[in-house]
């Protein structure tokens, strides 16, 4: 204790920060700036942007499909998709009661596509149990009143419970029921490669039954803006004019991409590194009186801290604490904190936060650091 005492002293002094909010918050790094700079571009709305072009053409590869279209968020990638897929009003798309897009993304599919959502409860693990979700489904036979189930959409890894992973067989069970009944199935891959190299699994096997995937590239692989939609060349034609009625058709967007091929060439290789923080860090804070983590969920780059009562304190007076530190994290409830690493924390940053959650629980933090 006494070192690590010692550690947070110095790094006090050194106004360290440690921005462990998100895997949002990466900043550009400097082979990503020169590519940026030196990128070729055109006018990606005349479909001339070679950097785009390249872009699109290299994850749908990796992703095992046709084509890709890239956009400027997942949430607008994941509003497309089910857009597309559910091309009448009063569709209905069935997804889990703790995803994403039902949760994060201001009931888009709503709001802007007439689509109806109806959810069938996450598990832990986040999945759905798959008699339920075939429950789900509405009988096309049946009363004038229901909406039409038209889609299925699953999130891997699934960032409310922490960054599960979706199995292969999981998955293909999914997309064994939207076949049967004549449905689509949509992957929110907002953190796919996070999901393929903790399972150990191709990201293409992985999401082979989807007939359509969001890519975030701007997560985990630390690019500055982007996602990239992948599935059939049909799919994407339809994707391309919906993403101008959105107002995502963009211009010289070749120096985003140019930037996000960089973080496909660098940065999947360190996601297992930003795994094996997580875990450490979740070992190190169960070993802190009054804080709880379920080591058996930490399957990827995300650790969810449960603050005991007997600890005295609260998620908001943590951060807070924590922010005068250097530690920056995000509160998501009064006793529950969320962590996320990326490529830009350290081993040392993991140690260092470790040694600053320590003193919050433990006594507060002062001047003195003790």
């Amino acid at each position: 204790m006494l070192d690590c005492m010692k550690l947070f002293i110095t790094e006090k002094m050194a106004t360290r920060t440690v921005d462990i909010r998100s895997d949002t918050v990466t900043k550009p790094t400097e082979s990503m700036r020169v590519a940026m700079a030196n990128a070729d571009v055109d006018d990606d709305v005349l479909g001339r942007d070679p950097s785009c072009f390249r872009l699109e053409n290299e994850v749908a590869k990796i992703m095992g499909k046709e084509a890709g279209l890239f956009v400027p968020s997942g949430t607008m990638g994941n509003l497309i998709s089910v857009l597309v897929h559910c091309d009448i009003r009063g569709s209905e798309v069935i997804l889990g009661d703790n995803s994403h897009i039902h949760i994060y993304e201001l009931g888009g599919i709503a709001t802007i596509g007439g689509v109806h959502p109806r959810t069938v409860r996450n598990n832990e693990d986040g999945t759905m149990d798959v008699d339920l979700i075939e429950a789900a489904i509405r009988d096309p036979k049946a009363e004038l009143a229901y909406p039409t189930t038209r889609l299925i959409c699953l999130e891997n890894s699934h960032g409310n419970t922490g960054g599960r992973c979706l199995s292969v067989e999981y998955i293909e069970r999914v997309g064994e029921v939207a076949k049967k009944h004549g449905l689509k199935l949509h992957i929110d891959g907002a953190r796919i490669f996070n999901a393929s190299v903790a399972l150990g699994v191709p990201t293409d096997k992985l999401v082979r039954a989807a007939d359509s995937v969001s890519v975030c590239l701007s997560k985990g692989l630390g690019a500055p803006v982007g996602s990239v939609i992948v599935g059939s060349n049909s799919f994407i034609t339809k994707a391309r004019r919906l993403r101008k009625t959105l107002g995502g058709g963009m211009r010289q967007v070749g120096v985003l991409c140019a930037a996000a091929l960089v973080a496909l060439q660098e940065n999947v290789g360190k996601l297992e590194s930003d795994h094996k923080n997580a875990r450490f860090f979740a070992d190190g804070l169960n070993k802190i009186k009054g804080l709880k983590v379920d080591i058996s969920s930490v399957e990827t780059n995300m650790v969810f801290i449960e603050i005991e009562e007997s600890s005295g304190t609260t998620a908001a007076k943590i951060c807070k604490d924590l922010e005068d530190y250097g530690i920056l994290l995000l509160p998501i409830g009064s006793s529950r904190l969320r962590v996320v690493f990326h490529h830009q924390i350290s081993n040392s940053d993991v140690k260092y936060a470790l040694s600053c959650f320590q003193q919050a629980v433990s006594g507060g933090l002062n001047e003195n650091g003790n």
